[in-house]
């Protein structure tokens, strides 16, 4: 089809907030493309909290009645597979996929989410998502009052602690090592009757993904029904890095408040550019890109 490879806007991600940022852009009447592999970094959560009218429901069920949504705009054209490159063009953009694929387009949306770089400790990626969480938003409801343990050290640790003590006062923080936490940190810790361990781990012992022990080096046991902890992070794609958008010294894509990254004519959405990692946060940081998108879309064609 004559100029079937061409989009006002070609967003990278069809997960929550690119899926969001397409039906904004659907309705706006702009032709628009969504290129994504499948690989959301929450498959193997089972339950997604916190999102009204969805709480509860299984992530790979929002996100395919998002798509079932979004397929209705005939605007919309949704292509599987895994953007490697782009660059700028007179036009805008083009961008190719591993296939080999090319299209172009004005403007670029990439709503791409992180990834977690998984300690190097024996169960924790198994766990990750099920029994190992990042967010007490998202999932501290369910294992509120219950024995818990935090993977952190030094101030993240600390600051980690402080906020689940809102959900359990049954703490235990493994700091996996020397304590780098300060002398009133550790007083303050103790105080709310906070364990703190520093023996370094061995493993995590679980059941099909759910926490069941912490076995540390000297072969003690330790038993958790949960544990929090704030793997590092880096950018799930890195085209926008290769187009020049700058990245946070946190790590996250520099955007300035319309979703506008460093580069002009690109755009970020959802995890990659903000802190909040929820699925309700990702949507509506979807939705207000596709807004801003089109708006400057707009300024530019009157």
């Amino acid at each position: 089809m004559e100029n079937s490879k061409n989009f006002d806007v070609i967003i990278v991600g069809g997960s929550y907030a690119g899926l969001s940022a397409a039906m904004s852009l659907g309705r706006a009447l702009r032709k628009v493309l969504i290129i994504d592999s499948g690989q959301p970094c929450n498959q193997q959560t089972p339950h997604s909290h916190n999102f009204i009218t969805h709480d509860g429901e299984t992530p790979a069920h929002i996100s395919a009645l998002a798509k079932e949504q979004v397929a209705f705009y005939n605007t919309v054209t949704f292509y599987k597979g895994l953007a490697v490159s782009a660059g700028k063009t007179e036009q805008g953009f083009n961008l190719t996929s591993q296939n080999g694929d090319t299209f172009t387009a004005k403007k670029l949306v990439f709503a791409t989410g992180l990834k977690d770089i998984m300690p190097n400790l024996p169960g924790f990626a198994e766990c990750w998502g099920i029994s190992i969480l990042h967010c007490p938003y998202c999932h501290g409801y369910e294992v509120r009052n219950v024995k818990t343990g935090l993977l952190g050290n030094g101030d993240m640790g600390f600051e980690l602690a402080k906020l689940i003590s809102n959900w359990t006062k049954e703490i235990i923080l493994f700091t996996n090592g020397e304590s780098t936490l300060t002398a009133e940190q550790t007083t303050k810790l103790e105080e709310h009757n906070i364990s703190i361990i520093q023996t370094e781990i061995k493993e995590f012992q679980h059941d099909q993904g759910k926490i069941r022990n912490v076995i540390l080096k000297d072969q003690t046991e330790i038993l958790v029904n949960a544990i929090y902890a704030r793997p590092v992070f880096v950018q799930h794609c890195t085209i926008p890095e290769d187009l020049g958008c700058e990245i946070t010294e946190q790590g996250f894509l520099k955007v300035d408040g319309f979703q506008r990254t460093t580069v002009a004519g690109v755009y970020a959405c959802g995890d990659n550019s903000t802190f909040g990692r929820a699925v309700s946060l990702a949507v509506a940081s979807g939705t207000a890109t596709g807004a801003f998108v089109n708006k400057d879309l707009i300024e530019e064609e009157f």
